[in-house]
């Protein structure tokens, strides 16, 4: 999506307990575990960090490895990002779905919320709530007209998830394109893989799967990064204008009070 080169991806099968972990075969192997607090970069992706590598662009490989129900995996890439696919993650339920999982040996946990916990940024904010299972409460305004104001409550399932956010699309404003560009980002985004607002109107609709499809994307994002959590969050995520820093942001908050949670 922004190195706009081509990489090659593997997901390969990781012992009971192992998490998921990033490794960069084109620096030596280097791995990565993809936690909240390997975070170092939030702009325009969820960027993971160690050892002197980085991956970028992870949430949406990341939202259809939680949403295929995905704990141990090795994700093998000779390159700084996964690839794109289609800008969303049912691209890569797809490849999962193909490739198949199996049940290992093992306790599995899950993080749940015990207390209210929130972040803001001035109009932005995110919180997490106590819950009896992840559901989103997100909503997000653009001042153009092809988005508006979208407001959505989502119960996460792994059948709901595959038809309802995974398939929706990352977007993207084409009056930004070029700045971006001269940024080095932005460098794979297309109108294959995009959808391109052009000021009040969306440049490829032929690509819309849903009419709030952007609300949905967000939801998309929100999923991939709280699987960064370390295991399965339980709770209610409240969303408005939130993006990548302040999903991180509010992950870190969770986590820096024991009370807040516990594991289950």
């Amino acid at each position: 999506m922004h190195a706009g080169t081509r990489v090659r991806a593997h997901l390969l099968p990781a012992a009971a307990g192992t998490g998921v972990v990033f490794r960069r075969e084109d620096l030596g192997g280097v791995e990565i575990h993809a936690r909240y607090d390997h975070v170092g970069e939030t702009r325009l992706g969820t960027v993971v960090s160690g050892g002197g590598a980085s991956v970028g662009v992870i949430e949406h490989l990341m939202a259809a490895v939680f949403g295929a129900g995905i704990h141990d995996l090795l994700i093998a890439l000779d390159g700084p990002e996964p690839p794109i696919l289609a800008g969303d993650a049912l691209s890569w339920l797809d490849v999962i779905d193909r490739a198949g999982t199996r049940e290992q040996e093992g306790e599995l946990r899950a993080i749940k919320v015990r207390k209210r916990v929130a972040v803001q940024n001035g109009d932005a904010s995110a919180a997490l709530s106590p819950a009896d299972s992840l559901a989103f409460d997100f909503e997000i305004q653009f001042d153009s007209g092809a988005i508006g104001t979208q407001p959505l409550f989502w119960i996460f399932s792994p059948a709901a998830f595959r038809r309802e956010i995974a398939p929706a699309r990352t977007f993207g404003f084409v009056q930004e394109l070029d700045a971006l560009r001269g940024a080095g980002l932005a460098r794979g985004a297309s109108l294959e893989n995009t959808l391109a607002i052009d000021h009040g109107c969306l440049r490829n609709p032929e690509l819309q799967r849903f009419p709030d499809e952007f609300v949905r994307h967000k939801i998309l994002d929100a999923i991939g990064d709280l699987a960064l959590a370390g295991a399965p969050v339980i709770g209610r995520f409240e969303g408005r204008r939130s993006g990548h820093a302040l999903n991180n942001l509010l992950l870190r908050a969770l986590f820096a009070d024991p009370a807040n949670y516990e594991i289950v």
